[in-house]
């Protein structure tokens, strides 16, 4: 495995900036009938549409995939999904770690716009330098400046950005790291990848905390006949390329556990309905058509579902529950146990 090539712009305190589209342009709002980047499907398999997760032709440099508009309509449901009582056992752990010169060091693997760090940072009490990874320039810029300044107990907050390929990552790139974090990740990657990121965190002797990856399943307020094909297909299209998809939080607690973590796993549900009416239309939008893509014999069908689901949502009766878990690895500390 190779250290990925990162350009690290310096640790720098970044004041808070609460809202989207003051780092750089604003966001602009999708069209209607459109599918954000990241709300649908990949264009190629394996890749994550923030991070480049392997390598594709020499020197190519592809435009990111997975629009801050996405981003942006998410961020609200992803936190109110986060297992919060994950935090309980990683602070405990965090408290037992040896004090370093500038406090905790964290390390957010495809960051994104950064709704990881402004989730976790202010919920942790102590000094924080986070390392934010992601291989998007535009996204880490907004990351950083739209950071935390500030933990739970008002201590000082610093950030830099790496961007890289959080894939291949090392132990020595992890060096000291006090935790290591990232949302909607482990789906992405492969049964190695997972095993070189717990094998990394080990050799750090880091917890990871790793929030809302897919489990596959998805609940209709009001089921239909076709919710169980489309469900099927669209898991089938996330496993594509050799990715773990749905399968990835067991094969995490597999990995983790080999080198010696305890692992503890909580659900992490999106709720969606007319609260979110937008979020819920680009996630509909893009599920189904992931599992189009997958199955091209279901279109038409597929089709009538779309537009009956989206009146459904019009009208505020369309209420769906999309599973997801959170994982927590505590490693054993370097030189010590778990």
């Amino acid at each position: 495995m190779t250290k990925p090539t990162t350009h690290a712009q310096g640790a720098a305190t970044i004041p808070s900036q609460p809202g989207p589209g003051r780092a750089g342009r604003p966001p602009a709002r999708p069209d209607e009938d459109a599918v954000v980047p990241g709300a649908g499907p990949a264009l190629r398999p394996g890749e994550r549409p923030t991070v480049r997760l392997r390598e594709g032709a020499a020197g190519a440099e592809e435009p990111p995939r997975y629009a801050p508009e996405w981003l942006e309509l998410r961020e609200s449901a992803d936190a109110a999904a986060r297992a919060a009582d994950l935090l309980d056992p990683l602070r405990i752990r965090l408290a037992n770690l040896p004090g370093r010169p500038g406090g905790l060091v964290v390390h957010d693997l495809g960051c994104g716009t950064g709704s990881m760090g402004r989730w976790l940072a202010p919920r942790l009490d102590g000094a924080q330098h986070w390392v934010l990874h992601d291989r998007d320039p535009y996204l880490l810029h907004f990351a950083a400046v739209a950071s935390p300044r500030a933990a739970a107990d008002g201590s000082r907050v610093t950030v830099e950005t790496r961007r890289g390929d959080v894939a291949r990552l090392t132990p020595d790139a992890l060096t000291g790291a006090g935790l290591v974090t990232a949302s909607a990740l482990l789906d992405v990657l492969t049964r190695e990848e997972i095993d070189t990121l717990a094998a990394a965190c080990a050799g750090a002797g880091c917890p990871a905390l790793l929030t809302l990856s897919v489990a596959g399943r998805v609940e209709f307020g009001t089921p239909d006949p076709l919710d169980a094909d489309l469900t099927a297909a669209f898991n089938d299209h996330q496993r594509r390329g050799g990715l773990l998809g749905p399968d990835a939080v067991n094969a995490a607690c597999d990995a983790f556990s080999a080198h010696g973590a305890t692992v503890h796993v909580r659900p992490s549900p999106w709720r969606l309905g007319p609260d979110c009416a937008e979020l819920t239309a680009q996630w509909l939008r893009g599920w189904v058509a992931a599992a189009v893509e997958q199955r091209p014999e279901l279109a038409e069908r597929a089709r009538k579902y779309l537009s009956a689901r989206l009146a459904e949502l019009a009208t505020g009766d369309l209420h769906v529950t999309v599973h997801h878990s959170d994982l927590l690895a505590l490693s054993r500390p370097a030189g010590g146990t778990a």
